[in-house]
């Protein structure tokens, strides 16, 4: 047993309250279980109880067993100065405030029905295949789901904004500095995504407005720091002239950054041919983030992303070797990637940071895009046909997969917890 049953055993009252009385016999009475704090201190804030005939407000803490209150050294920590009630499986020893008063303790161990322990003991510690809940994700309402999974996309964009906040701070609250950057990570895909967020970070992001519509300056600049002007070729030749020019000019160094991986890519991934893309794109589109704001439909939002790129890489997937020419503008398919995981996140942080809330725009963009096709969407698929049918949905399934499902968050989880719900009697 985890400690996360008692805070969902609590917060739900799922256990026999009426009857709750403290380890020393007085009559309990739960007025307001109070607010689970996801930081460090007590585990559920303002918190009202009856004890008997006196009114309490505070906090409350949860233990398996009351001696981890010494364990954890909560006796000298203040922050548990205000505990008004300590919840516990098993009681096995008395605790006591600074003035040496009991702290009056609540015991779940006779108070929670067989059933309900038998529904997470199957949830979170019977073998799986794939999820703890395969046996019962079908059943789920259409409702219920397509409710959880709205939540969690908006909480993958949430974290999401992690990343811009602290881009923000780095670059003086320029958005145009970060969506570059942003927009690099993603041209980068999976394989190369660190390795172009660091190129993109490697200069000022002044030098790609200087550069202005110069597609052979700013090709140059993102090969030769990605370390990838090795051509004898003529158009080779003149990008690696080009980038030692910019060199001398702007004190550019790339020794500490790695080379981008070829390996397993197929070659529309192809480092190179991603970054003359990405040149080109800001060849074209030299304020391309007040485009991005300014944009409020995907047909909008797609037609900023359609480029051409020089002939040379037209029939190039690397220097030096030819092949017959073909388009290599940026596909459909690519393009709606660029919007999930880098354009959408923007939109919405930048709206927050101007204390606006657009989430109904931010809805209509992201379930206006094809649902995404990985291992994962197709596992719950699977499991529940039809359950990704556009990218929120797919966002949302990689967020519970990954922050629930894999770390046994299964009581966090809307579904999960309706499991337990429908064992016990005492809703």
């Amino acid at each position: 047993m985890r400690e996360d049953f008692l805070y969902h055993v609590w917060k739900y009252r799922k256990f026999d309250a009426e009857s709750a009385t403290t380890s020393e016999g007085e009559l309990l009475k739960i007025l307001h279980p109070g607010f689970q704090n996801e930081n460090s201190g007590p585990d559920f804030f303002n918190a009202k109880i009856q004890i008997g005939e006196q009114l309490w407000a505070g906090n409350v803490e949860m233990h398996l067993k009351s001696s981890h209150w010494y364990v954890h050294e909560h006796q000298n920590d203040s922050q548990y100065d205000n505990v008004i009630l300590h919840v516990v499986w098993e009681h096995d020893v008395d605790i006591f405030r600074k003035d040496n008063s009991v702290v009056p303790t609540l015991i779940l161990k006779d108070k929670v029905e067989e059933a309900v322990l038998q529904a997470y003991n199957n949830l979170l510690f019977r073998e799986h295949l794939k999820l703890n809940c395969e046996n019962d994700f079908k059943s789920f309402s259409n409702f219920q789901v397509e409710h959880w999974l709205e939540r969690l996309y908006f909480e993958r964009l949430e974290s999401r904004s992690g990343l811009i906040h602290e881009l923000l701070a780095k670059t003086g609250n320029d958005w145009e500095a970060v969506l570059f950057t942003l927009l690099s990570r993603s041209f980068g895909s999976k394989v190369n995504a660190d390795a172009f967020m660091n190129i993109a970070q490697s200069f000022d992001f002044k030098l790609i407005h200087r550069l202005g519509h110069n597609q052979i300056s700013l090709e140059a600049l993102l090969l030769g720091q990605a370390k990838l002007l090795n051509s004898t070729d003529k158009y080779g030749s003149e990008l690696t002239r080009e980038y030692e020019f910019l060199v001398n000019k702007y004190s550019l160094t790339n020794d500490h950054l790695s080379t981008p991986q070829f390996f397993r890519l197929r070659p529309d991934n192809f480092p190179g041919l991603r970054l003359a893309q990405l040149a080109a794109l800001y060849s074209n589109k030299k304020y391309l983030f007040l485009d991005v704001i300014k944009a409020d439909n995907l047909e909008d939002l797609r037609s900023l992303f359609k480029l051409e790129i020089p002939n040379y890489w037209k029939s190039h997937y690397h220097f030096n070797k030819e092949h017959a020419p073909r388009n290599k503008s940026l596909t459909s398919s690519f393009i709606d990637i660029l919007l999930i995981n880098c354009v959408i996140p923007i939109k919405q942080s930048y709206a927050r940071f101007g204390g606006q809330e657009k989430e109904d725009l931010i809805q209509e963009l992201i379930t206006g895009i094809t649902a995404e096709k990985n291992a994962i969407i197709g596992m719950f698929n699977k499991l529940r046909p039809n359950t990704a049918i556009n990218a929120m949905h797919s966002q949302a399934l990689l967020q519970l997969k990954t922050n629930y499902c894999d770390a046994n968050r299964c009581l966090q989880c809307e579904l999960g917890a309706s499991l337990l719900s429908k064992s016990h009697k005492y809703i």
